[in-house]
């Protein structure tokens, strides 16, 4: 496959990451809590996997493992998790925004990590200007899509910093799926990453019990919806993105994650019929011209 497929690849799994959130309000309709559901959701990955991924259990070397162990963490429990309690305690705008600042957060990363690797590609990398440049013009669009004309930014100190913790595990995720990505196959790597992520979860359970109801676990609806997360969502597209970060590079693909709000402007429009400001509309473009200026 050739790098424009790849960057079509990487477009695909961020309209359907970017979808997500209407599956997951109908869940939350019926009852299950963001831990649930983020259980259910890897489970079913989990399972799913298996009967793709190879057989190995564990890496060759005890260091990759501990780094697979990481890489569950703040790719799956850490993520979710963090995130989903900032939206319980801080405005959604703040964690939308925040969110978005891995792509910026990977770059800085790529560049401290890769600062012991000077002849890797990613070193060079993190000196293309276009990279930080095209970040910033994206971010500022995505401050104008999720604001959509209405700036109110309410500081919750708790919040935003789970907000931030979000986008750091995930940027640092990125970083750990290049250096994994060397040494297994991908689908390894992801059947790890959906294990240690449900893993890490368990703890959780011991402080608040699991919500097993039988009566909406039956619902064909609740079912629907957690397939579309499980399998969709998370074993399709969690396979695919770190596809496209051992072919493109962590920070290119990095870039991607901006164009999240502009699909879910998009659902909100067509899904429920939310308005859309010419603001709106501007920030849209310029995240469009901050990745084209991000990935040259």
């Amino acid at each position: 496959m050739n790098k424009l497929q790849y960057h079509l690849i990487a477009l695909g799994v961020i309209v359907v990451w970017g979808s997500t959130f209407v599956a997951t309000k109908m869940l939350l309709s019926y009852g299950l809590s963001p831990r649930d559901i983020f259980f259910f959701r890897f489970l079913l990955a989990y399972l799913g996997i298996w009967f793709f991924g190879p057989r190995r259990l564990f890496a060759l070397k005890l260091k990759d493992e501990l780094l697979l162990i990481l890489a569950g963490i703040c790719g799956g429990s850490l993520y979710y998790m963090a995130g989903n309690t900032a939206l319980e305690i801080t405005q959604a705008s703040n964690v939308a925004l925040l969110a978005c600042t891995s792509p910026i957060l990977t770059i800085f990363l790529s560049n401290f990590f890769y600062r012991f690797f000077p002849k890797s590609r990613e070193s060079k990398e993190t000196r293309n200007p276009h990279l930080l440049q095209g970040s910033l013009l994206a971010l500022a669009g995505v401050a104008l899509v999720i604001f959509n004309g209405r700036f109110f930014l309410q500081i919750n100190p708790l919040g935003d910093i789970l907000s931030l913790l979000a986008a750091f595990s995930w940027a640092l995720y990125i970083i750990l799926l290049k250096q994994l990505g060397s040494s297994y196959s991908m689908l390894f790597i992801t059947r790890k990453v959906f294990f240690y992520g449900l893993l890490s979860l368990v703890p959780l359970f011991y402080l608040e019990p699991f919500n097993w109801n039988s009566r909406v676990l039956t619902e064909r609806a609740v079912w629907g919806n957690l397939l579309y997360l499980g399998l969709a969502a998370s074993l399709v597209c969690y396979f695919l993105w770190n596809t496209v970060v051992k072919r493109l590079g962590p920070l290119r693909a990095s870039a991607y994650v901006y164009l999240s709000p502009v699909v879910t402007m998009g659902a909100s429009l067509i899904v429920l019929g939310e308005t859309i400001t010419p603001m709106a509309l501007g920030g849209a473009l310029l995240i469009l011209l901050g990745v084209a200026l991000a990935e040259r």
